[in-house]
Order: C-alpha cells, then structure tokens, then sequence
C-alpha cells in the first residue's frame, strides 16, 4: 500500500519552464506599467484639479462683470466660464417663474428660478435662491417678487439636463434640475441665455433674525480631490508588483542551484 505523506512534508518542486516563466514576466511587466501610467494620469489630474480650484476661486471673489452678451453664447463653456461673478439688470418675469425641488440646511423646499428680462429683449433665467415648501402658501400663490428695474449679482452657471434620477416632467411642472431650454420652452421664452445665474445672498438687515426668502448665495461649490490618494494607491501596486517579481525570480534561483547541485 503506497504512503501518504504528512501534512506538515514539504514536497519538493523543480524549476518552471521557459514558457511559464516568459508568461510570468509578461504579465509582471505588464501590470507594472500599467500601475505607473495610472498613478502618472492621477499625476496629472491632481494638476488640473488643483488649477480648476484656483481658478473658480479667483472668479467667485472677483468684482462682477457684465455676463457673456447673446453674440458670445455660442462660446460660452463651463471651463472658460461657469462660477464667472457677474452682473446683469433687467426686469423680472414672474408671471413665468419656475420652482424647482432642492433641499439645504434649511430643510425641503425650492429653487426659485426667476426670467429676467434684459433692456436689449435677451432674457436669462435667475436662480433667486431658496425658499421652504410653505413659501407659497396652501393656494399655490408665492410672495411678490421685486418689479420694476433691478440689479442683480451672482455666479454664472451652466444649464443643468435631466438625469435618470432626477428627471424633470414639464407637463405636470415638476422640476428637479436648472435645465435652461426645458424651462424656457415650457414657459413660452425665446432669445435665452444658455446659462443661469446663481444670485448673490442679499445684505443682511440690522436687527433682523427671519430670513427673507428666497434666499440668495446658496451656490455649493465643492470639487472632489481624491487625486492624491489615488496616485499613492497606483505607485504602491507597482511597487508590490515590483517586489513580488523580484521574490519570484528569486525563488527561481534557488530551485535553479538546488536542482544542479542534485
């Protein structure tokens, strides 16, 4: 009857072939690279990133300027514009306003996305800011927006389409995202900017503690960097990688010299 060896016997292996070993170190070289090049794409990301912070940061702190004019729509783009401070007066359409579902600190509630009409006929939609569910009351009938000619301020921003999870139903008026051209052709609007305008909060009011709605400067600007970490992760796989090649070839030697010394 043939024995069987322990558990603890160690059992004896040769060499590996050529082609295993080729296939080895292929598949070595290849994940190496392949972990160098995605930490050096991080490399270059947190670059960029840290560029893109900068630059929305210098353009939220700076004086406001006049917003790109309708002969410049066509070039208007978020990288070369979006968070731009900016300044545009006009009158307030509110016949035409548009709410649309949003939630902060202050709870449920909306957006109160406003036309404004321009003295040269254009018109660009302004996000007045938030205002709770009840701001409107039971009837439907929302407080008195400013009329007559008025100045606003506030941050320029690129339309914002539907999503799967947040798809907006002109037909029941239901909104859940800033889309510039659903809301212009649901309220009958033509010659609009292809931008909104997040408006500035207003001036506090000495001694007054209750908000005034819709409340402005709600604008979230957050640019996730996790650009860092990410190319750390990559550099340190290849060099996992690098050490596990290296206690591969190493344990080839050993087996080499073992197998010609018997």
């Amino acid at each position: 009857m043939p024995s069987i060896p322990a558990p603890n016997e160690d059992i004896a292996r040769g060499p590996r072939g050529t082609l295993a070993l080729i296939l080895l170190a292929l598949f070595g070289i290849c994940l190496f690279v392949g972990f160098i090049e995605l930490g050096n794409w991080q490399v270059r990301r947190l670059a960029w990133k840290r560029e893109l912070i900068a630059h929305v940061d210098q353009r939220v702190h700076a004086p406001p300027v006049a917003p790109p004019a309708p002969d410049q729509w066509s070039r208007v783009n978020a990288e070369d514009d979006e968070y731009r401070h900016v300044r545009v007066s006009g009158e307030f359409l509110h016949d035409r306003q548009t709410l649309i579902w949003a939630a902060s600190d202050e709870g449920s509630g909306y957006f109160v996305v406003t036309p404004l009409r321009m003295a040269d006929g254009a018109i660009v939609l302004v996000n007045r800011g938030f205002a709770p569910e009840d701001w409107c009351g039971r009837d439907g009938r929302c407080a008195p927006g400013p009329s007559g000619p008025v100045t606003v301020t506030g941050l320029l921003r690129m339309s914002e389409p539907s999503t799967l999870f947040r798809r907006n139903d002109p037909s029941h008026n239901s909104w859940y995202t800033r889309d510039v051209p659903a809301i212009a052709a649901a309220r009958g609007l033509a010659h609009v900017a292809p931008y909104f305008i997040d408006q500035d909060a207003a001036p506090a009011v000495p001694g007054s503690s209750a908000h005034a709605w819709p409340q402005g400067g709600t604008t979230v600007i957050d640019f996730p960097n996790n650009h860092l970490s990410y190319l750390i992760t990559w550099y340190l796989m290849a060099l996992l990688t690098l050490v596990a090649g290296i206690y591969v070839g190493y344990d080839e030697y050993k087996l080499r010299r073992a197998s010609r010394q018997a």
